[in-house]
C-alpha cells in the first residue's frame, strides 16, 4: 500500500472519529440544554472587596439544592436553577464568607465582593456549606500556591521565589544548588509550560539560576498541573505552571515594596477610574554593580553584575459584559568583566485579553500574546573579538469559550495558534578578529491546536472530566533540511539536502491528545481520583546541562526530529480532617515517553545547523508515589511531603543501548514547611529539604596515553552525588500600623538564614591528578554556599 493511501486512510479515520465524538458530545449537551430550558440563570463575578480583583476558584453554594459551582480563571460564575427562592453562600479561602437570599424568577446578575479575614486563627469559622476542594474537585495532581504562601517561605537572600517554593512540593525536583529548573515527575527542564498571564516564558532564571524571573509582589497566584492536565493546555509533556499577575487595585491607590541586601522592589497600583479601570506597576533590581563602582580598582569598578524585572498591567471595564486586559513583563540579566567579556539574557512577554459575556451561560476570552527570549555574549580580547546572539520569539492567539450548560455540566472549548521564530545563533566579528561571520539560518513554524473539555457531574458521588485536544505543527520555509545516513561507525552523515521556499509549509506533524479524569466521593471527607492524559511537544531544548543555562538553544520538530509524546496515568486518595484543618493526599503515577531528546557524548550544540546529527532520540519511563499532609488553619500552618520516584531513559548510542538514569532522577525526596505565628506581629518560618543525590557520570578507571592520564568511563550516570539537604529559617516582625501622608502604612523586618547549619551540598565533582603524586587521581567537590544570613525591610500602604 502506498504512503499516500496510508495517509488518506489515516485522515479518514481521524475524521470519522471526530464526527463520532462530535455527535456524542452534541447529544449530551443537547439533552442537558433542553432540560435547562425551563430554568433561569444566576451569574456574576466574585471580587476582592479591598482591591476589586476577581477571585479564582471561589465557591458559590446553593443551600436548598446542596450543590454549587466555582468561579473560573477570571472570577466569573454561572448557575442555572429552577425558579424559586434560594440561600446562596459565597466563600473563598482566607476571606469572610457571605450568604444572600435570592428570589430567582428571571435571569439575574449578582456581583459579590468578599472581605479578607483580618487574621487566620483557630476561631475562624469555615461553614459546612463550603465545598471541600481538595476532596470534591475533579482535578488531581495540582498544586495551588497563593502569593501570601510564597512570601512566607524563607529562600535565598531573603527574596521570595516562586520556583524555589514549587521545588518544595511533591513530585517536583531540582538538580541542586543554584538552579531554578523544574523536573516534574521524571520530565526534563524543557518539558514544563511556564505561563505568565498565558504568555510562555522560556528561561525562568536570573543570575544563572539563583533566582527566578517572577517578582512575588506582582503575582496573584500560581497553579501547577503535574498530571491530568485539562485539554486547554498543551505543547509540553510534563507540567503546566500557570502564573497570574495582579490586576491592580480598582478601589484605592496603594503600594508595597522591600529593601534587601541583594535587591529592592517597589509596586504601585490604583484605580484609573474607580471600579472601572485600574493599573499595577512592579519593579525589582539588584545592585551589586553599584557597589562595584565604588571600588578604586578599575578592573573591579568596570564590572557589571545585575538583573531587573518590570511588570505592568492595566484592565478596563468596557461595560457590564466586557473587560479588557493589557499586561507585560520585561527582564534582563547583565554580567560583564570590564570590556573584555560579558553576556546578557532576558525575557519579554505581553498579553492583550478581551473577556466577553455573551449571556449568562456563555463566556469568551480572546487573547493575543507575544513572547521573546534573547541571549548575547561578547569577547573583546586581542584578536579574539566577536559578539554572539541568539533569540526565540513567538506570536500567538487564543480563543477560549466556557458554556455553563447546567450546574452538573460545563463545556470548555477553543482554538490556539502560535507562530514560532527560531534564531539559533549569529556570530559577528568585531574590529580586528580571527573569526569570520557565521549565522545559523532562522527557522519558522506554525503550531495549532483545538480542544474541547467537559466537566460532568453524573451523580452526587461520581464526576468526570473528559476532553480531547488535537494539535498540529508545520515547518515553514525558507529552510533547508539535511538527509542523513549511518556510516560504518554508526554516526549520522549528511548525504542530501532539500530546500524549501520562503513561506512554504512543509512536513506537518499532528496527533490527538485525549484527557480524562474521574472523582468518586467515598464520603463527605474523602475521595478517590484517577486520570489519564497524553501530551505532545513540538519544540525542544538542545542542552548538555541539566542546570539550564541561557546559552541553551531551542529547536523545532522537523523531518529529522520527531515530536516528543508522553502518556501518564495517575490514581490518588484524598482525605480531609478536623473541619478541613488538615488535608492529606497520596498519589501514584506511571508515565511512558517517546522520542525523548538526548545527545551523544561531547555533542556540539552551539552554532550548529546540523544539530540533529548530535541527537540520540530514545524512550523513557517514570513512576512514583507522592504523599502530602497540609495544615491550613491555626497559628501553625504548613505541609510535609515525601516522594518516592524512579526515572529511566534508553537511547541507541548512549550507555551501550542500556537504560540509564537522567541526572534529575532522585529516588527519595522529603520536604517540610512550617509557619508559626507567635502573635499577629511576630512569626517564624522554617523549611527543610532532603533529596537523594543526583545521578552523575564518573570515571571508573584511567589509562595513560603519551604520558597523559585519560579517564575511563563505563556507564552514563551510573553514580550518585552525596545526598542534598538544607534547612532555612525566617523571622518576621511586623511594626505597628501608622498613618503616613494620609495612608495606612505597615512595615516589617525580615531576618532569614539560608542553609542554617552550613551544609556543603555539592554543586560539581571533578577528577584531577594529585599535584604531589601525579599517578594518583583525586576527586574535588565544589559547593556554592555555606550559611547565608540576610535582612530585609518590607512595607505596604
Amino acid at each position: 500500500m502506498s504512503t499516500k493511501t496510508l495517509l488518506y486512510n489515516n485522515q479518514m479515520n481521524n475524521l470519522k472519529f471526530l464526527l463520532l465524538l462530535a455527535t456524542w458530545i452534541g447529544g449530551i449537551v443537547g439533552n442537558q440544554a433542553h432540560a435547562q430550558s425551563r430554568k433561569v440563570t444566576l451569574s456574576g463575578y466574585l471580587k476582592d472587596a479591598q482591591t476589586g480583583e476577581g477571585l479564582i476558584g471561589a465557591t458559590v453554594f446553593v443551600k436548598e439544592l446542596a450543590s454549587g459551582t466555582v468561579t473560573n480563571t477570571y472570577g466569573f460564575y454561572s448557575l442555572s436553577l429552577p425558579k424559586g427562592k434560594y440561600t446562596v453562600s459565597f466563600s473563598y479561602i482566607g476571606y469572610v464568607a457571605q450568604t444572600q437570599k435570592v428570589n430567582l424568577q428571571t435571569q439575574q446578575t449578582l456581583h459579590v465582593e468578599l472581605a479578607e479575614e483580618v487574621a487566620q486563627t483557630d476561631e475562624v469559622v469555615i461553614t459546612a456549606e463550603k465545598l471541600d476542594k481538595n476532596v470534591q474537585s475533579m482535578q488531581m495532581s495540582v498544586q495551588k500556591i497563593s502569593a501570601k504562601q510564597i512570601k512566607s517561605i524563607p529562600t535565598f537572600g531573603g527574596e521570595s521565589d516562586i520556583i524555589k517554593v514549587l521545588q518544595m512540593t511533591p513530585g517536583i525536583q531540582s538538580v541542586g544548588e543554584g538552579t531554578t529548573g523544574l523536573f516534574v515527575r521524571g520530565g526534563s527542564a524543557d518539558q514544563n509550560l511556564i505561563l505568565l498571564d498565558q504568555a510562555p516564558v522560556y528561561n525562568a532564571s536570573h543570575l544563572m539560576g539563583f533566582f527566578s524571573v517572577f517578582n512575588s509582589d506582582a503575582i496573584k497566584d500560581v497553579e501547577v498541573y503535574k498530571g491530568g492536565m485539562p485539554a486547554r493546555y498543551g505543547g509540553r509533556l510534563s507540567s503546566v505552571v500557570d502564573i497570574k499577575m495582579n490586576e491592580g487595585n480598582s478601589k484605592q491607590f496603594s503600594g508595597s515594596g522591600g529593601i534587601g541586601l541583594i535587591s529592592s522592589r517597589l509596586t504601585l497600583e490604583g484605580p484609573i477610574a474607580k471600579d472601572k479601570a485600574s493599573f499595577v506597576v512592579s519593579g525589582r533590581r539588584t545592585y551589586a554593580d553599584m557597589f562595584l563602582r565604588l571600588s578604586n580598582d578599575k578592573e573591579i569598578k568596570d564590572n557589571r553584575l545585575y538583573f531587573y524585572d518590570l511588570n505592568a498591567k492595566t484592565n478596563v471595564k468596557l461595560g457590564e459584559n466586557d473587560r479588557l486586559f493589557l499586561s507585560g513583563y520585561f527582564g534582563q540579566d547583565v554580567l560583564s568583566v570590564g570590556n573584555n567579556f560579558g553576556f546578557s539574557w532576558g525575557n519579554a512577554t505581553s498579553t492583550l485579553r478581551w473577556n466577553h459575556v455573551f449571556n449568562s451561560r456563555l463566556f469568551m476570552s480572546t487573547t493575543l500574546l507575544y513572547s521573546r527570549f534573547n541571549y548575547s555574549l561578547f569577547v573583546n580580547e586581542g584578536v579574539q573579538n566577536f559578539e554572539w546572539t541568539s533569540q526565540l520569539q513567538n506570536v500567538s492567539g487564543k480563543f477560549d469559550f466556557s458554556y455553563f450548560v447546567a450546574p452538573e455540566l460545563q463545556v470548555d472549548f477553543g482554538y490556539h495558534n502560535i507562530y514560532h521564530t527560531f534564531s539559533p545563533g549569529k556570530l559577528e566579528p568585531k574590529g580586528t578578529s580571527i573569526f569570520k561571520k557565521l549565522e545559523v539560518p532562522q527557522k519558522y513554524a506554525l503550531e495549532q491546536a483545538g480542544y474541547i473539555s467537559i466537566d460532568h457531574k453524573l451523580t452526587p458521588a461520581l464526576s468526570l472530566q473528559y476532553g480531547l485536544r488535537f494539535s498540529a505543527f508545520s515547518n515553514i520555509g525558507k529552510d533547508r533540511i539535511f538527509t542523513y545516513t549511518k556510516d560504518a561507525q554508526g554516526n549520522s552523515v549528511a548525504t542530501d539536502t532539500t530546500h524549501y521556499g520562503s513561506g512554504e509549509l512543509y512536513h506537518t506533524q499532528m496527533g490527538f491528545e485525549p484527557r480524562i479524569g474521574a472523582r468518586l466521593l467515598l464520603n463527605a471527607r474523602s475521595s478517590v481520583k484517577v486520570s489519564y492524559n497524553r501530551t505532545r511537544q513540538y519544540i525542544h531544548l538542545a542542552s548538555n546541562s541539566s542546570a539550564g543555562f541561557p546559552s541553551d538553544v531551542w529547536v523545532p520538530s522537523d523531518p529529522n526530529i520527531k515530536p516528543q509524546i508522553a502518556d501518564q496515568v495517575g490514581v490518588g486518595y484524598f482525605r480531609n480532617f478536623h473541619d478541613n484543618m488538615y488535608e492529606f493526599s497520596v498519589e501514584g503515577y506511571y508515565k511512558w515517553m517517546q522520542n525523548q531528546i538526548d545527545f551523544r557524548d561531547n555533542a556540539n550544540l552551539l552554532l550548529n545547523e546540523a544539530i540533529s546529527q548530535e541527537l540520540r532520540p530514545g524512550e523513557g519511563w517514570a513512576s512514583g508515589v507522592e504523599l502530602m499532609l497540609r495544615k491550613n488553619k491555626g497559628n501553625t500552618t504548613g505541609w510535609v511531603s515525601y516522594t518516592l520516584s524512579k526515572t529511566e531513559r534508553k537511547a541507541a548510542g548512549i550507555n551501550n543501548g542500556n537504560p540509564y538514569a537522567p541526572r534529575h532522577d532522585r529516588r527519595h525526596s522529603f520536604n517540610l514547611i512550617v509557619n508559626h505565628e507567635f502573635s499577629p506581629r511576630l512569626s517564624l518560618a522554617l523549611n527543610f529539604t532532603y533529596a537523594t543525590g543526583a545521578s552523575v557520570t564518573m570515571p571508573a578507571g584511567r589509562y595513560i596515553i603519551d604520558n597523559k592520564t585519560v579517564p575511563y568511563y563505563t556507564e552514563r550516570n551510573g553514580y550518585r552525588m552525596p545526598a542534598y539537604h538544607r534547612m532555612d529559617l525566617s523571622l518576621t516582625w511586623k511594626r505597628p500600623q501608622k498613618r503616613l501622608f494620609g495612608k495606612k502604612f505597615q512595615g516589617e523586618w525580615n531576618l532569614s538564614i539560608y542553609n542554617a547549619y552550613a551544609r556543603k551540598n555539592p554543586f560539581s565533582i571533578q577528577f584531577r591528578e594529585n599535584e604531589n603524586n601525579p599517578g594518583k587521581t583525586q576527586a574535588e567537590m565544589t559547593y556554592l554556599f555555606g550559611i547565608m544570613p540576610s535582612i530585609s525591610y518590607n512595607f505596604k500602604f
